[in-house]
This record gives structure tokens, sequence and C-alpha cells, in this order.
């Protein structure tokens, strides 16, 4: 089987699926079965590109599924998995190199700045379906993990439809633009997160200074 009969298969698959089998296939790549969404959404967008799907019912149903499977995370951590890590933790700290002072320290940590770190992960491949997990554990706010999330899962949803639109025929080029768009994201995170620690620093001066002045 060629590159091109791959591509056309997994064209034919998400065919048949429909938008309902992106928002499925979105839900399980985005919570506890990672897969690549590059062999969901891409595919899609080479059947907008043709004029079998809406671009905007593809982009709402990869979004959805995405919120849906980090939403399942989130939930799960949250009622589930710090109980069982407390207890694993306390048998085996010495293995795991791990106590429960450095875990109170992640849920500070993600209750202080949980936002940009939702919102960055979502963009970095393998993170962005595992960020969801430590924001269950710090009991992030459900409204700001919501919007952090779809905002992220939103970039990247129209990222991968736009490849698929623009190369989806020529699987070469997808990948070596995935790669460039990988390279930019990752670049792009940082430059979101000297901002942000800019801005952070920023306010501890204008703290300090007011309360010296004060």
């Amino acid at each position: 089987m060629t590159l091109i009969d791959i591509v056309e298969w997994l064209v034919g698959l998400i065919d048949s699926l429909g938008y309902f089998g992106i928002f499925i296939l979105m839900t399980i790549e985005s919570s506890f079965i990672p897969f690549p969404s590059e062999i969901v959404l891409t595919p899609a967008g080479v059947l907008v590109q043709r004029g079998k799907m809406n671009f905007f019912l593809v982009f709402f149903a990869g979004v959805l599924g995405s919120l849906v499977g980090a939403l399942i995370n989130y939930y799960l951590a949250y009622y589930l998995g710090r109980k069982g890590i407390n207890k694993l933790i306390a048998k085996r700290d010495k293995f795991f190199f791990l106590n429960e002072e450095s875990l109170k320290k992640t849920d500070k940590f993600f209750h202080e700045h949980g936002e940009v770190a939702n919102f960055t992960g979502r963009l970095i491949p393998i993170v962005r379906q595992l960020i969801s997990i430590p924001a269950g554990f710090a009991k992030m706010n459900i409204i700001k993990f919501v919007i952090y999330t779809v905002i992220g899962a939103g970039i990247w949803t129209f990222i991968l439809i736009g490849l698929g639109y623009l190369y989806g025929d020529n699987i070469e080029l997808v990948k070596k633009n995935l790669g460039v768009i990988h390279w930019l994201l990752i670049t792009f995170v940082l430059v979101i997160i000297l901002i942000y620690l800019l801005i952070i620093k920023k306010r501890k001066n204008r703290e300090i200074n007011k309360n010296f002045l004060g």
C-alpha cells in the first residue's frame, strides 16, 4: 500500500464516520487513549477542500471532542487520581522521588499559573493529552479550564484542518509542514511563557513598591 493509498483510506474513513465520528475520535484522542489527531483532522481538511465537509462543522466537532476528552481526564484526576497517588507516594516516595510536599507545590503552581499552563500545553504534542491531569489534581477553576482548553484546542484544530485543506493530497508535504509548525508552536509557547513571566515580575515589583511606599 502506497502513501497515497493510506491517505485516501484515511480520507474515506473520516468521510464515512462524518462529523459525529470526528467528535468521538477527538474525544478519545484527548483523553485516556492518545493517538495522533493528525489522522483525524488532516483527512477532514482534505474533505473540506473537496467540498464534502463543512469547515465550521469539522472545526466545531474537533474542538468539542478535544474539550470533552480533556474534561474526562480532568474529572478522573479531580475525583479519583489524587487519592491513589497520595497512597502510592506515602508507601513508595523514595522510589518515585516524590513526596506530599512536592505534590502540594504542583497544586499551588496550577492554582496560580494554571491558565497559561493549560493553554500552552494544548499546543504541544503528547503534552496536550496529559495537561488536563495535573489541572484536575489541582482542582483548577473549571470555567478557566474550559476557556483555555477551547482556545488551545481551537488553534491546534484549525492548523490541522488547514494542513489537510492545503496539502492533504501529498502526505510528504503534510509531514514537512507539520514539523515546521511544531517548532513554530514551541517557539510561540516559549514567547507566551516569557511574556507571562515578565507580567508576573512587573506585578510583583508594583506590589513591592506599593508596600514600600505605603
